[in-house]
């Protein structure tokens, strides 16, 4: 009983130490003098575009990155495609890879003198760009989800399906979808906070113009170092604590309790 209450304590003290106080910190320096100095920085143009601009990548981001992860899930497990290890590895590689190399990579591609360049649309230092970094980054987690829950259910009851004449398409509407259905929702989660945390690749790709390519992490790192607004910082920050807080709740909402069906 000791070493089992001891082992839960150092879990949360761990948990703790290195989560729960660092958030807590900028809660408290968030509301410390109030809600008038946060309902400032709420109003203004800038930060209402930096909110705006995030919510928008994370909302085309995350519906194009939880279709191709079901789709890349499916091909990986079920179809056993050629070349199968070289795409689990290009799956894995945004993992691996620094966000920074990403961004430096589009620059590459379509900079003045990239690859790519003679598109009719900007792409660089635009929305276009910033899309790009963000699917590239936050690509794998839907993907990751789903293969072992795939590999867990099996083959049998989509056989069953297809033997009393189900086409593919009704197959995985009734029988593999609903299988996955929860895989599917926690690779939306982590894909959703990785899409509107990130800064790595947009700090490169944006050029962080305040009002017009300043997401939500760029307006924090723009407030606190250059611009010495603690206050729009810290507001920023629990902004995007709140978007993640909510994402989680929302699913938690959702799902329906143990041994309730």
């Amino acid at each position: 009983m000791i070493a089992r209450w001891s082992l839960r304590l150092a879990a949360f003290g761990y948990v703790g130490l290195l989560l729960l106080a660092p958030v807590g910190v900028v809660f408290f320096r968030t509301f410390e003098h109030g809600l008038e100095p946060v309902r400032h920085v709420l109003s203004t143009p800038d930060f209402q575009h930096a909110l705006k601009l995030t919510l928008e990548i994370a909302l085309i981001a995350v519906p194009l990155n939880t279709v191709f992860g079901v789709i890349c899930a499916l091909a990986i497990v079920r179809h056993r495609l050629p070349g199968v290890g070289l795409v689990n590895a290009i799956v894995d590689l945004p993992l691996a890879l620094s966000p920074v190399v990403v961004g430096f990579s589009i620059v590459l591609l379509y900079g003045p003198n990239g690859w790519l360049t003679g598109l009719p649309f900007r792409v660089l230092f635009a929305f276009p760009g910033m899309l790009l970094a963000t699917i590239f980054v936050s690509l794998p987690f839907v993907v990751r989800e789903v293969v072992p829950v795939l590999r867990e259910i099996g083959t049998d009851q989509e056989e069953a399906a297809a033997t009393l004449g189900a086409n593919a398409f009704t197959t995985f509407r009734r029988v593999t979808f609903p299988a996955i259905r929860w895989a599917v929702a926690y690779g939306v989660v982590l894909t959703m906070a990785r899409a509107i945390g990130e800064y790595g690749a947009l700090a490169v790709v944006s050029g962080a113009v305040a009002g017009r390519t300043q997401t939500l992490t760029l307006y924090v790192d723009a407030a606190y170092q250059i611009n010495f607004d603690t206050v729009g910082a810290y507001t920023a920050s629990v902004t995007l604590a709140a978007l993640a807080m909510l994402t989680l709740l929302l699913m938690t909402l959702l799902r329906p309790r143990e041994g309730v069906h």
